[in-house]
């Protein structure tokens, strides 16, 4: 129980003993883990974010990028100090279970599926993603699914049973199921020349293409929001709470929401801040 968080922080600590870094020995003496989605991670969001977090405070954020998923068991474990990730009705479970307090909306962008150029589904242009998937299915032509129960797997999995579609059953045939993060499922696609389901922010920051490009956007049912939770405390006495709080609190505060709204690739904002500021 809380390998992972104690593993990150015996890293910071060896880091420190060693003289490695600057700074290394204040990181390690005050430092959280934040349990996050991939796609905060894979767009160069984080690399932007933490290190003015960072030298605001003096508090070093470990981040563990995984799915949805698996951020929030680890979370559940005590693996983390926050959690940050994009499926609300899963997170409000978490904190309705009692894993999490005070969960906050902090940005949103949006889900887009993205094809080869050839577009052989003929999908192209639509708005509805719940009748695109359902073309896709009936050409069977592939489909790269993340298939880790991260939110963006999540949001695909309500699409395909918006269009009364179990693709399981089609699974290893021309529906694939990578088990790996966004990145990784991308490459995946365009290797195959697949469909793939992608939160805008990867989509932007992903130079490996090939022929793949943006078919499907707008549909109201891509909305992406992105939360925020404090781990509860009071079931794992070793989180790190105040400097957890101090965290959530900069990333929703009009000075961290405006280091989100500035963070650009090739001049595109890839999430647009909405949280509830208070200061």
């Amino acid at each position: 129980m809380h390998l992972t968080r104690n593993l990150l922080l015996a890293v910071a600590a060896l880091c420190s003993i060693n003289g490695i870094g600057t700074g290394a020995a204040s990181a390690a003496e005050r430092s959280i883990v934040v349990a996050s989605t991939t796609s905060t991670d894979n767009s160069g969001l984080f690399a932007y974010l933490l290190p003015l977090f960072e030298s605001k405070t003096g508090i070093k954020v470990h981040v563990v990028a995984v799915g949805t998923g698996q951020a929030i068991r680890q979370a559940q474990a005590g693996d983390a100090d926050v959690l940050f990730v994009h499926d609300k009705p899963s997170e409000e479970q978490f904190v309705a279970d009692g894993y999490g307090l005070d969960r906050r909306d902090v940005m949103y962008n949006d889900f887009v599926v993205v094809g080869p150029a050839a577009d052989p589904a003929g999908i192209a242009g639509t708005k509805d993603a719940a009748a695109a998937f359902a073309k896709i299915a009936a050409a069977a032509v592939p489909f790269a699914s993340r298939g880790d129960d991260s939110g963006t797997n999540k949001a695909e999995r309500r699409l395909w049973d918006a269009a009364g579609i179990d693709p399981t059953l089609a699974s290893g045939t021309w529906y694939r199921e990578t088990g790996s993060g966004m990145g990784a499922t991308l490459n995946t696609a365009s290797s195959m020349n697949a469909y793939a389901l992608t939160d805008r922010g990867t989509w932007l920051s992903f130079r490996n293409r090939g022929t793949l490009r943006l078919v499907v956007e707008g549909d109201r049912r891509l909305f992406n929001q992105y939360g925020i939770i404090l781990v509860n405390p009071a079931r794992h006495p070793h989180v790190s709470a105040a400097d957890s709080r101090k965290f959530i609190e900069w990333i929703t505060s009009s000075e961290g929401q405006a280091a989100i709204a500035t963070f650009t690739v090739d001049g595109k904002q890839l999430f647009f801040p909405n949280a509830e500021v208070t200061d």
